[in-house]
């Protein structure tokens, strides 16, 4: 048998963080099983359903890496197979026509919880017999079971036993006839042929009415596995007051793919003590059978912590190719100055974001006209001035501007002028960076360049004659 899974998103916002792990689990099965990933967008929701949301949820899985192997289908392109089984449904007795209004359904259920009993539809249109009111358009029910259980083999958390008596007649299909979500959810399963079905765990009330369904119409139910929700930092259900739940904005606040990726395998989901995981070695390890039944709290200094160490891990190249996208919301063209591969060599350590490290990139390729103000007050006395011309001078000179030559100036102008490192290193480097942190100071000269080095050193000499000698 080959696995198929589905990752079906509804289209009414953003690709939440939580449907992205359901969307990573599903993919990361079929892919070790070596069977086929399907995207459907379940867009039936007509008020709610945008084409915005549609791309976001594409945009997303293709940040991610989530490459499906079929799809996207889309529900409301499918409207006649769902109007073909609902008449199917109706033509074999598991489906009835039921007339009651809203009111009467609500005069039901609150006659019903005055009595403590459970609120459902009682049936009253199931065995309906006579002319049907005139003027009410009906809506359809499906006729569950009245006896017996379904048995619900979860592949996370184990058996779970359903009565029918608990079950009501759901509704298929309403008055104007489109039909519900989980009419068109069967119908999807059965047609895609999908046999693993993992999904988030407010789906498990579904579940066995979806069953059911499937059983009236002939069809094999798949195996489900239902996956605990995730919760914020404090604990409580996720939601936008813990920040960022969208993977686009993931994206936007700087981090790595193949970090959220590790981030959202590990929610929930383990390998002895391992916390850093390839795609491949995810791809190879993944069972759903050991997802944690208990839901899982967002933790994001482990996010941190896992970015800033593919951020260091990763072959400059390709943190390039994303941090290029920030650097452009800062005005930097990367083309425009040192190799942005040895900039982010030399910036990487420092920074847990693409965002931070977009930033400590900046003075590589942009001129300043400020400078951090304590440590100016520091670096520039009025005896730096003479210093920097000096290192001006032989950097001027310089045929060859490498590090071992930039190393060999400051060393030369340290035993010139009889002074310590510092009294040559701190003026120099806060003339050059503005006071962003940076590396080793003969790899900063390099990287910024002569022509730039030059000229930025004639601006703090001006800057410290015109604020600090005149003080």
């Amino acid at each position: 048998m080959t696995i198929r899974t589905r990752f079906a998103p509804s289209p009414t916002g953003y690709l939440h963080i939580g449907g992205a792990r359901t969307a990573l689990f599903s993919w990361l099965y079929a892919r070790k099983h070596g069977g086929q990933f399907i995207l459907r967008i379940e867009d039936t929701d007509l008020e709610r359903s945008t084409a915005e949301s549609v791309n976001a949820i594409l945009e997303g899985m293709t940040w991610l890496g989530l490459e499906y192997d079929e799809g996207p289908f889309y529900q409301t392109h499918r409207f006649d197979r769902y109007k073909e089984i609902i008449q199917q449904l109706l033509d074999t007795g598991h489906a009835y026509h039921c007339y009651c209004s809203k009111e009467e359904v609500d005069a039901m259920r609150e006659a019903q919880m005055a009595n403590k009993e459970k609120p459902r539809y009682d049936g009253r249109c199931r065995h309906r017999t006579g002319t049907p009111p005139a003027g009410v358009p009906p809506v359809v029910r499906f006729k569950n079971p009245l006896e017996g259980q379904v048995i619900v083999d979860d592949m996370v958390r184990g058996k779970v036993v359903f009565q029918n008596s608990e079950l009501d007649d759901l509704i298929i299909a309403r008055s104007d006839g489109t039909p519900t979500y989980n009419l068109t959810v069967v119908v999807d399963d059965m047609d895609m042929q999908i046999n693993h079905v993992i999904r988030g765990d407010d789906h498990l009330n579904n579940t066995p009415r979806q069953i059911n369904i499937l059983k009236a119409l002939g069809a094999e139910p798949p195996r489900y596995a239902h996956v605990p929700m995730i919760l914020g930092d404090d604990g409580k259900r996720l939601s936008k007051r813990h920040g960022a739940v969208s993977v686009i904005q993931y994206r936007e606040d700087g981090y790595l793919p193949e970090a959220v990726i590790n981030f959202l395998a590990r929610l929930g989901w383990s390998h002895g003590d391992q916390e850093i995981f390839t795609v491949d070695e995810l791809t190879q390890l993944f069972d759903v059978e050991d997802i944690n039944q208990s839901a899982s709290s967002m933790n994001t200094s482990k996010l941190q912590w896992l970015n800033q160490h593919y951020m260091k891990e990763s072959p400059p190249e390709r943190i390039a190719h994303h941090l290029s996208y920030f650097l452009g919301k800062l005005g930097i063209d990367p083309t425009d100055g040192p190799a942005l591969a040895e900039v982010i060599v030399a910036q990487r350590e420092r920074a847990k974001t693409l965002v931070d490290l977009a930033g400590s990139c900046q003075f590589y390729y942009h001129d300043f006209d400020s400078y951090d103000a304590k440590s100016a007050k520091k670096a520039f006395k009025p005896e730096a001035v003479n210093i920097l011309e000096q290192v001006k001078q032989g950097m001027a000179a310089l045929e060859a501007w490498n590090r071992e030559n930039l190393h060999q100036l400051i060393a030369d102008t340290v035993e010139t002028l009889e002074v310590g490192f510092g009294k040559v290193g701190m003026p120099l480097r806060l003339a050059v960076t503005g006071g962003a942190p940076s590396p080793d100071l003969d790899l900063t000269l390099y990287l910024v360049g002569k022509a730039a080095c030059l000229r930025r050193i004639d601006q703090a000499i001006a800057y410290i004659q015109q604020n600090v000698e005149n003080d």
